[in-house]
């Protein structure tokens, strides 16, 4: 193919979006260099004579007869080491890199790679010369970081023998061996970050295993599987960012991908200056190092967007196939969304509900069922997960918006974040009455069949849930009656509904991420937290059936600790001190009052 043909000129500009002529056989999904500078772009609508492309940087000076040059090359992602602890914007190219080019301002056209390609890495064989290789097999291991192990595999598509393979050091781009055929292998692989990458056929798995976040209001009451999608709408200060902070933080995904899509720099920058400094609990090493950062934020190209989401997928599905548990946050989908309504509305197509394009739903269909957990491809056989947590803004904190509803049929997890709880500062302020989990009954049999052997009162966790829930629902019921005739004029056994409700809300559900003690709660201390509220209620339910005040009852001095309890240094210890005492309390009460309970 000739030179003339692979270029062309600019014949339209309308913001983001160019309109090209003079390259007959481009494709959709190519990348295009627009202008004198050079800039990043990608076909989108392809004519007879004109194609169209959505250009990923600020087209400001760019006119009509400016060169357009076609690269022949898809939006790729580069893949291999050098990801973890890296910080890239929406199209790849790492910010610290961009930062040393160019400085704190990013110039137009500048070029970047994903991965360095003069640090070198040190290769340790698990292949022999002469060994039959396929797609997904691991070849070798770089120990990127203390907490990832970099499983070096043969991408999809590529088979053979290994006539050689070295060990040592080398960069991404050398040869750590060959196929037959002379064919180099090196550390680095590219995929097109728009297509899905592949796993064994008949390979998705049943969602049962639980992700651990350590928030109590999700790992007990709206559970996401490893491998599930969840989604967390919210208005304006309900605590989306935080809580997906939280939840990068503390899940026990093996890696984290965060994509900041069109959110507040200052935001990403509490996410840069905060992870180095966090210690995991389970492996206490900083969280970063097993973290990729994709940032895009408001300030950056709008259109850009729209790649960094696929640009952090496909990263969680390549570190999926190395046999990993990996949890995306993005941060948020509506921004996502809005880009995609912007470059359509300038292509002119058609717009559906509120200017959204009326492919919106297959988009975000085709985002969140990349979530999923696998059987990958390759030698040794191993199970991946990749877990979608999605945040998404609703103007003025309206459900029923075309982003929330659509992202709501492809997530089996939905936590709703409610404007009164964030503003009477009750955080996570997810609302117990509109939030739902699709996983809790597969969870909950997990737990109770495959944990319980490490404490034995998960078994109760069922009960116990099921009764929390529906004594927050009555509770919402019963409040709604005294605020027209006061708490004092409700009967008792309304009144401790009411007391039991407070427990709950202020002892479990409310978590405070700032604090060094309850930032993080572990399974077992969310669990005997829980059962010792819920054993308080069964017993203050027998004394107030035979009579007993419900003053008496709401004064006991380990009412007001049981409110506390989850803030204490000792964690499970003092918690049983403290179930020790309120059982204890109600046994003289019952004595007090003469009546026959059973106290275990």
């Amino acid at each position: 193919m000739s030179e003339y043909k692979r270029k062309g000129s600019v014949s339209k500009v309308s913001g983001t979006v160019v309109i090209g002529k003079g390259i007959p056989d481009i494709e959709v999904g190519e990348v295009v260099e627009v202008g004198p500078q050079g800039l990043i772009g990608e076909v989108i609508r392809v004519r007879e004579n004109y194609f169209t492309a959505q250009v990923y940087e600020p087209t400001t000076g760019i006119k009509p007869g400016d060169p357009v040059v076609a690269t022949g090359r898809k939006l790729v992602a580069e893949l291999g080491p050098g990801l973890i602890t890296n910080i890239i914007d929406g199209i790849g190219r790492p910010l610290e890199e961009l930062l040393r080019k160019a400085g704190p301002f990013i110039t137009r056209g500048i070029k970047a790679y994903t991965l360095p390609r003069d640090k070198k890495w040190a290769f340790k064989p698990l292949v022999k010369k002469g060994e039959k290789v396929s797609e997904g097999d691991i070849i070798g291991v770089v120990q990127e970081s203390p907490m990832v192990e970099h499983k070096i595999m043969i991408p999809p598509g590529v088979h053979g023998e290994i006539k050689e393979i070295y060990e040592g050091d080398f960069t991404v781009t050398e040869p750590i061996g060959y196929l037959d055929g002379d064919k180099p292998i090196t550390m680095m692989q590219e995929w097109p970050v728009r297509v899905p990458r592949p796993f064994r056929e008949g390979g998705r798995l049943p969602l049962s295993e639980p992700l651990v976040t350590g928030q109590r209001v999700i790992d007990i009451f709206f559970p996401v599987a490893k491998g599930g999608a969840a989604c967390i709408p919210g208005g304006f200060g309900t605590g989306k960012t935080v809580m997906l902070h939280q939840l990068a933080k503390w899940s026990d995904a093996n890696v984290v991908v965060y994509i900041g899509c069109g959110e507040r720099g200052n935001e990403m920058a509490e996410v840069l200056t905060d992870f180095p400094r966090l210690v995991d609990p389970r492996t206490k090493r900083p969280l970063m190092e097993r973290t990729v950062l994709v940032a895009n934020t408001s300030n950056m190209p709008v259109s850009a967007r729209e790649a960094s989401i696929y640009i952090g997928v496909t990263i969680a599905e390549y570190f999926r196939d190395m046999g990993y548990n990996v949890a995306l946050m993005a941060d948020s989908t509506s921004r996502w969304a809005e880009a995609i309504r912007e470059v359509a509305g300038r292509v002119g197509e058609m717009p559906v509900e509120r200017g959204y394009p009326a492919y919106l739903p297959d988009r975000i269909a085709e985002f969140y069922e990349r979530a999923g957990r696998v059987k990958v491809l390759g030698r040794p056989e191993r199970i991946g997960s990749v877990t979608i947590i999605g945040a998404v803004s609703p103007p003025g904190g309206d459900f029923n918006e075309p982003v929330t509803i659509h992202t709501l049929r492809f997530t089996g997890v939905f936590w709703a974040l409610d404007t009164d709880l964030a503003y009477s500062r009750h955080f996570p302020a997810i609302h117990w009455l509109r939030s739902y989990s699709l996983y809790v009954d597969s969870i909950i049999s997990y737990l109770t069949s495959e944990v319980k052997k490490e404490f034995e009162y998960l078994k109760d966790l069922p009960k116990y849930r099921e009764e929390a829930l529906r004594l927050l629902s009555e509770a919402a019921e019963i409040e709604s009656i005294a605020r027209i005739i006061g708490e004092k004029a409700l009967p008792d056994d309304q009144r401790l509904v009411l007391l039991q409700a407070e427990l709950i809300k202020e002892g479990f559900l409310r978590q405070f991420a700032y604090d060094e003690v309850d930032a993080f709660c572990p399974l077992e201390k969310q669990v005997l937290i829980l059962k010792v509220i819920m054993d308080f209620y069964h017993y203050a339910s027998k004394l107030i059936e035979n009579r007993v005040p419900i003053d008496r009852i709401s004064s006991l001095p380990s009412v007001s600790k049981m409110m506390r309890m989850k803030f204490h240094p000792e964690g499970m210890k003092y918690i049983n001190q403290v179930y020790e005492e309120m059982k204890n309390e109600i046994k003289k009460l019952a004595e007090e009052y003469e009546i026959e309970l059973v106290v275990r």
